[in-house]
């Protein structure tokens, strides 16, 4: 089993910092993985993705090419990404930040106002989790527990309220039903 997930968006979403938490999931179940950022020089503001790959087989390459699952959490990321997944694959889009459908019919889509999800627990910042947990409950890569660990490793040395509105944050995205 090998799994291929792009995460997309502005800098500043902390699309890195999910990919690192989805990195830290896998680790715990004693996968290998590969995390990968790419970012433009504006960084905040400007776009940046990163890919997570997990195998219970050695990794060949970082390179992704059609992701098994995208989140996408702006309209530049939709418009370029929504044709790469693989048929049949997991595309999670935040309609907060975006204006059209996903117009792909082979594919699992998750959609929901994640940013405004994120508000209404008082930081946007904890958008990228509850799209994180969005793709963890559709496509079942892993259970909640093991993704609140990561998040909690991922978080180490910070303070318990910023944990805590984290692990409320996946929880959303966990429940959430579109």
């Amino acid at each position: 089993m090998q799994n291929e997930t792009l995460i997309a968006g502005f800098g500043g979403q902390g699309v890195l910092f999910a990919g690192k938490v989805l990195a830290h999931a896998a680790l715990e179940l004693g996968l290998e993985v590969t995390w990968f950022p790419s970012y433009g020089p504006e960084m905040r503001g400007g776009t940046a993705n990163c890919t997570v790959i997990f195998s219970d087989e050695e990794i060949g390459s970082p390179q992704v090419l059609n992701p098994t699952s995208i989140i996408v959490m702006n309209q530049p990321s939709l418009d370029k990404y929504e044709t790469m997944v693989r048929k049949d694959g997991y595309l999670v889009v935040d309609t907060s930040m975006t204006n059209r459908e996903v117009e792909r019919k082979d594919i699992h889509t998750v959609c929901l106002p994640a940013t405004q999800i994120a508000e209404e627990l008082g930081d946007k910042r904890l958008t990228n989790i509850v799209l994180l947990g969005a793709l963890i409950h559709a496509s079942n890569y892993f259970g909640q527990a093991e993704l609140e660990n990561a998040l909690k490793k991922s978080l180490e040395g910070k303070n318990t309220e910023l944990v805590a509105m984290n692990i409320i944050a996946l929880q959303r995205g966990f429940e959430y039903n579109n």
